[in-house]
């Protein structure tokens, strides 16, 4: 089943979710996208407060409206995102391996999944994990689209995985496909979410086979540290097998694990 850049089993949750695949992106795109170059501070133009209602404290930390790429590991630190799910039979298995390492992960979630499974979505936050909005039906042309539909999508999305996870908001937002706009990397950032990139893409939604995936990551894990992997949309024991042999080789390379930086 192809996912990125088709229908598939994302055509089934759009027409569940009436009303309310991931494009493989190079890092040229995202240095585009992203805006200021790495080292440089801000400017004022490039983050915004957030501003949803009683926000306090931490929660009005000015967030960027760059797509964030970097580890806060620093040079040699690894960020491992997991997009799509939750999925009943491969979050838990994920998280087995996640837990087997002691790897903590970014887990972006689609809506109605979160929605349809609350209980994996507050295992997720238990074991420490963080979240991340990917839109309520993980519409790839999210870009063509309007800011009311973007708006829909991205805003529904947050409050179908806070309710799920007992109250504890999405940290970043991941565009399907990498299908940001100006308009939904502000929205964002105006809801403490940091737009979120990738560097190393593992095609496991391709089902290439797990060496193939393995070799992937290695090849390309000299790119950045963001890495994508998925827990949904079909037979991901590829994806877990490779997590399984990925997280104690690049451990043996030297790299720690850690978060996309906000």
């Amino acid at each position: 089943m192809v996912w990125h850049g088709g229908r598939g089993w994302y055509g089934r949750v759009l027409a569940a979710a009436v009303g309310v695949t991931a494009v493989a992106v190079t890092t040229s795109v995202w240095s585009a996208q992203a805006g200021p170059v790495a080292g440089r501070p801000a400017r004022a133009e490039e983050v915004v407060r957030p501003s949803w209602p009683n926000a306090q404290g931490p929660a009005r930390v000015p967030v960027s409206v760059t797509i964030t790429h970097a580890s806060d590991r620093g040079a040699r630190g690894v960020n491992i995102t997991i997009d799509d799910g939750p999925d009943p039979v491969w979050t838990p298995r994920v998280l087995e391996v996640l837990r087997e390492y002691g790897v903590k992960a970014t887990f972006c979630m689609v809506g109605t999944q979160a929605q349809a499974h609350p209980d994996l979505v507050r295992a997720v936050v238990a074991a420490g994990h963080r979240l991340c909005d990917h839109t309520v039906s993980h519409d790839t042309t999210m870009d063509t689209k309007s800011e009311s539909y973007q708006s829909r999508q991205i805003l529904d999305a947050e409050r179908m995985i806070t309710k799920a996870s007992g109250g504890v908001r999405p940290q970043y937002y991941r565009a399907p496909g990498g299908a940001f706009t100006p308009y939904s990397r502000k929205l964002a950032a105006s809801r403490g979410m940091r737009p979120l990139g990738w560097n190393v893409d593992s095609k496991d939604f391709e089902r290439p086979g797990t060496d193939v995936l393995v070799a992937t990551v290695k090849q390309e894990i000299a790119n950045g540290p963001t890495v994508l992997f998925h827990d949904a949309g079909g037979d991901r024991s590829e994806s877990v097998e490779a997590l399984r042999e990925l997280l104690p080789w690049l451990r043996r390379q030297g790299y720690s694990f850690g978060f996309p930086v906000r």
